[in-house]
């Protein structure tokens, strides 16, 4: 882990995209400002496992559903139609 000092409005730089910067120290609380991508996702840590649990409860249900009795099969792989007379032979 990469450890760094800084003071408010340092800023630091990731990968030439995302800037994190000092806003603000009260205490023992530091406020943080992000500028990055719009595809990059910033989130606080708790949300980000929250996704991540949501995502795979998700995955679970899915999975579930798939393996459900009753549940239709999934629809069988069509056969290539024969070859026409003449054709070429595979």
């Amino acid at each position: 882990m990469l450890v760094l000092s800084r003071k408010v409005n340092e800023c630091v730089i990731i990968d030439g995209k995302i800037t994190v910067k000092v806003i603000r120290v009260e205490g023992e609380v530091v406020k943080l400002g992000f500028d990055a991508p719009p595809e990059i996702p910033v989130h606080r840590m708790e949300v980000h496992e929250r996704i991540l649990r949501s995502k795979q409860m998700e995955a679970a249900s899915a999975a579930a559903r798939a393996a459900a009795p009753g549940s239709p099969a999934p629809a069988p792989l069509a056969e290539p139609p024969p070859p026409k007379p003449g054709g070429p032979v595979a």
